[in-house]
């Protein structure tokens, strides 16, 4: 299969339209065509219907895995170019909303000094796409967050060529209106709010399918989604009664007009771990260095 037909194909059935996904690609909507009677000659069958534009059942069947595949070959296209990266101090840092903790800025802060100045960006991004970033070589490192038993790591996917650290780990805790009548609790269990009603913020808070698995219960459901990495937003959802929301509580306890009530059951918390690629830039491997008191030239403690 040829990349550049594979890129195609997914942009034709993301864009319903020849000419667009043309368009958004930089070439003639000839070429366009070409690229898919090709990719259709490979595979031996019809990937496309053509009026109106949608897959076969063998395109949706392909769709299913050319963005996966696409994933690995930008993947492996950065990590060999850390090969020969000698750029300067720079870092680019992608992170999902909770992920960033004083201890990272603290760490931040260490590596920016006057005889050594860091060229710094950070970006707020969803899981996903910090985890994309990484791979491709859009950010330097990722800061990804979640729920779990402690000590234990995130349920993530297959992250390819990388190594992941458990950076953090911080008490878990559930936004109530303080009108609610838990609000004043000292402690909460999960598995009494399977039935409430929650807030779907897979890219902001903890995600409900997180909360599914842990607590081996159904239930968890949303009645509202929040989609995007606004925290501010999704507490004014929460204090205005829209749903609850888990968090970590350090963060939660600065945000306005909600209770922050500590998760008391199941043993859970709130875990950061940073991914970066198996050949980081030198300021990369500091920060991680950093974050984890490992004297710069330790191996990697983390899985890859």
């Amino acid at each position: 299969m040829n990349p550049n037909q594979l890129r195609t194909f997914v942009a034709v059935l993301e864009h319903r339209s020849f000419s667009t996904a043309a368009a958004a690609l930089g070439y003639t909507q000839s070429a366009v065509s070409q690229h898919i009677a090709a990719l259709e000659s490979d595979l031996g069958t019809r990937l496309i219907e053509r009026r109106p534009v949608a897959p076969t059942p063998a395109g949706a069947r392909l769709m299913e895995h050319a963005p996966a595949l696409l994933l690995l070959l930008d993947a492996a296209r950065a990590d060999v170019a850390r090969v020969y990266d000698v750029r300067p101090a720079r870092l680019t840092l992608a992170h999902t909303p909770a992920a960033l903790g004083p201890a990272v800025a603290q760490a931040l802060a260490r590596l920016h000094t006057a005889t050594h100045p860091l060229d710094l960006e950070v970006r707020v991004l969803g899981r996903e796409a910090v985890i994309e970033q990484v791979l491709t070589g859009g950010a330097d490192v990722g800061l990804l967050d979640g729920a779990a038993a402690p000590s234990d790591p995130l349920p993530l996917p297959y992250l390819g060529s990388t190594t992941t650290l458990g950076v953090a780990e911080e008490t878990l805790a559930v936004l109530f209106p303080r009108s609610h009548p838990l609000a004043d609790r000292g402690s909460v269990r999960l598995t009494d709010l399977t039935q409430a009603q929650w807030i779907d913020a897979p890219d902001t808070a903890i995600p409900l399918d997180q909360l599914r698995a842990v607590c081996r219960a159904d239930g968890f459901r949303p009645r509202i989604r929040h989609r995007g990495t606004d925290l501010h937003g999704l507490a004014a959802l929460a204090a205005a009664g829209h749903g609850l929301t888990a968090l970590p509580l350090p963060l939660a306890a600065t945000l306005p007009a909600v209770a922050a009530v500590p998760v008391a059951a199941p043993r859970l918390v709130h875990r950061t771990e940073l991914i970066h690629p198996t050949l980081p830039t030198d300021t990369a491997r500091r920060l991680a260095d950093l974050l984890t008191d490992r004297q710069p030239g330790e191996g990697d403690a983390g899985r890859g």
